[in-house]
């Protein structure tokens, strides 16, 4: 069998980095075949740049409000990524919406995690609107990005139930589980070049997955 060589990941954040943190520690466990080249951040007080630098990788910030437009970020945060030559860029709470510039670039090599069963709830606030929805279950997705917003095909859903005295800080709890446990398994498969977008859709192991992801039921 072929060795498949480590692949090259950087991660964009603009948070306290939890999804960050749990990569990387995967990475460098070997449980996934990558380093983590760099972790970016549009804030410059993103509380995940110091774990970043704690766990040993670099970090920088490209702060947003420097830049006149979306375009002009994007072109920039476009230069800065590639300088790192990464395989694949992960979004951990990356609060920007990208435009063609960053997403096209990156095509095929780009992945998001979005706190909803897609396509349900695509944007903010999704916890909240699955409870005023009255929901019995509610999830997170890891998907491609393309350039619609959250609207990228699905690789991986987890579902949370939703019980009856759930406030969204309930759901969001449930949700971060299930966030540790998909997305270190979606970057695993495609650094071991399992998993590949197409123009037809999603493949994991050759075989096309359907709407909804791997292992919908």
């Amino acid at each position: 069998m072929t060795q498949v060589s480590k692949k090259r990941v950087l991660i964009l954040i603009s948070g306290s980095g939890t999804n960050m943190v749990n990569l990387v520690e995967h990475c460098q466990a070997g449980d996934i075949n990558a380093e983590v080249v760099a972790v970016v951040s549009n804030r410059s007080d993103a509380g995940g740049l110091g774990k970043a630098e704690a766990l040993g990788v670099e970090a920088v910030s490209l702060p947003h409000k420097d830049f006149a437009s979306r375009e002009a970020y994007d072109e920039k945060l476009t230069e800065l990524v590639k300088g790192y030559e990464p395989d694949l860029v992960v979004l951990a709470g990356f609060m920007r919406i990208l435009t063609p510039v960053f997403v096209n670039e990156f095509a095929g090599r780009l992945l998001n995690i979005h706190p909803s069963l897609l396509p349900k709830y695509r944007g903010i606030n999704t916890h909240q609107r699955a409870l005023d929805a009255g929901d019995k279950e509610h999830g997170v997705s890891v998907h491609f990005v393309t350039e619609e917003l959250d609207g990228g095909p699905v690789i991986l859903q987890a579902k949370v139930p939703v019980f009856k005295d759930d406030v969204a800080d309930d759901l969001q709890a449930r949700i971060h589980e299930q966030e540790y446990r998909i997305y270190p398994l979606v970057v695993r498969w495609f650094c071991a070049e399992r998993l590949a977008l197409q123009d037809d859709g999603v493949y994991l192991d050759s075989v096309k997955l359907g709407e909804q992801g791997y292992a919908a039921d």
